[in-house]
């Protein structure tokens, strides 16, 4: 399965992008609107992106009257990213969610303050409020994150989401000063590739778990070394701000790499395109 990474894509603005998707990721949902951070909150550096958005959103109830009918339209499965702020924070979403693919629980998130509580009594408290399957949304900046893996299957969580962004800097060359208004933020993009695969082989070794694998997936060889590692669903995340239409590109690329048949890649391309404007219909 091809998702987005939450965060990386607005499906109510661009729902013919989503609809290349096999399933769409929202942005995470706090039980209360939240504006974020303050700009800039995105910055561009050589070796990736950093984005300090701070979970803005609509909060749950705006989440649940407006934006969760209109996702529906779609006609694809949806993943919705939940945070908060503490376990209850968490569990109280999942409570009221219904009818949709999965939850993904966004532990990890560099760009505020974290949960009072560990991952694995969020995952537990989650747990106890809903059936639905949950994703655990991890973080390779802890020491041992196949520890953290391990913690949270024992919880209850169904599969893991691998990984979220990396805290990183970038300094103005003028003033030598931050860029992000808060400081630091989040890195994503092709430095986080290594990382994100090393968590993958070893959360799935810890585990077992089904694991969504993101984390600098630009090009089908970069989704099929993920699969390799571990990764059942791979997710593209910044690459789609330079690429839009990337699930498309990767779907073919993978035929590639995975067949070396240049013909099944042009099928599988003419066949995406085909789906996407029945969708877009």
């Amino acid at each position: 399965m091809l998702l987005n990474a939450s965060g990386c894509l607005d499906a109510l603005v661009a729902p013919e992008v989503a609809r290349q998707f096999d399933g769409f990721v929202t942005k995470t949902i706090t039980p209360l609107p939240r504006d974020g951070n303050a700009p800039p909150r995105i910055a561009e550096t050589g070796y990736g992106m950093l984005n300090a958005i701070g979970l803005a959103n609509p909060g749950r109830e705006g989440f649940l009257d407006d934006h969760l009918p209109r996702l529906r339209e779609l006609g694809i499965p949806l993943w919705i990213s939940v945070g908060g702020f503490c376990a209850q924070d968490y569990a109280d979403t999942c409570g009221v969610l219904e009818d949709v693919e999965a939850i993904e629980l966004n532990l990890s998130c560099p760009n505020v303050d974290e949960a009072a509580d560990s991952a694995a009594a969020i995952v537990s408290a989650c747990r106890a409020a809903t059936t639905l399957p949950l994703y655990a949304k991890l973080s390779a900046a802890h020491p041992d994150v196949a520890s953290v893996a391990r913690a949270v299957a024992d919880a209850g969580a169904d599969g893991l989401s691998l990984v979220n962004t990396l805290r990183g800097l970038a300094l103005d060359p003028t003033t030598l000063q931050p860029v992000l208004a808060r400081g630091t933020g989040g890195l994503s993009g092709p430095s986080l590739k290594p990382v994100a695969l090393a968590a993958v082989h070893a959360c799935y070794a810890a585990t077992q778990l089904p694991i969504v694998g993101m984390g600098g997936v630009a090009t089908g060889q970069d989704a099929l070394e993920f699969v390799a590692c571990g990764a059942l669903h791979v997710a593209l995340g910044t690459v789609l701000f330079s690429d839009p239409n990337a699930a498309l590109r990767v779907r073919e690329e993978l035929a590639v790499v995975q067949t070396g048949d240049k013909h099944a890649a042009a099928h599988t391309s003419e066949k995406m395109l085909e789906l996407s404007a029945k969708a877009v219909a």
